[in-house]
């Protein structure tokens, strides 16, 4: 069976499609280009319209960037370096990331954050003594490092959090999975 392709759209049709596009979902200047460029008639129609929707104040990376970092630090209470990296997935400036994410989290404690994040995770189990074995220890500190926390910092929350903090005594922390790059 063939694939059907949607027909291109000329340079009117383009900012509707784009305005439907924003409604729907915020997102940044790299996404709605990339997004638009798939359906453009032509690649000029496209500069246009992301042209119009900045001057209509309709797209801002700035303000995309800090209630994205806002939204991930409130619901999901995510780490720094996990903020920045979904960012940049998010076509932001790797500068406007950095700076955005040290604006949001400023005045954020690491250690309180990821023991908010630690709460939220495990919800249902109990708040001390949760990780009883080394192989428990082993999967909190993966995904702690998958939810953008610094080392030091997991280290000292697996220990308060630890039924026994000397399992921690011997504890290797494992190797982050490699990156598909």
């Amino acid at each position: 069976m063939e694939e059907r392709r949607p027909r291109p759209l000329d340079g009117e049709a383009l900012w509707t499609y784009a305005l439907k596009l924003l409604g729907a979902q915020a997102r940044s200047t790299g996404e709605m280009r990339e997004k638009l460029l798939r359906r453009a008639e032509r690649s000029i129609d496209v500069e246009t319209a992301i042209a119009r929707l900045k001057d209509a104040g309709y797209l801002d990376d700035h303000r995309f960037a800090e209630a994205f970092a806002s939204a991930r630090l409130a619901n999901d209470k995510l780490g720094r370096a996990k903020v920045i990296q979904d960012l940049r997935q998010r076509r932001i400036a790797p500068a406007l990331a950095a700076e955005t994410v040290r604006a949001v989290y400023e005045g954020v404690a690491d250690q309180a954050l990821i023991e908010a994040w630690i709460r939220h995770k495990y919800a249902k189990a109990p708040r001390e003594g949760l990780f009883a074995s080394q192989k428990d220890m082993a999967s909190a500190y993966r995904r702690m490092q998958q939810a953008g926390f610094p080392s030091g910092e997991i280290l000292r929350a697996l220990k308060r959090f630890a039924r026994n903090p000397d399992l921690l005594d011997g504890f290797e922390p494992p190797e982050p999975a490699p990156e598909d790059e």
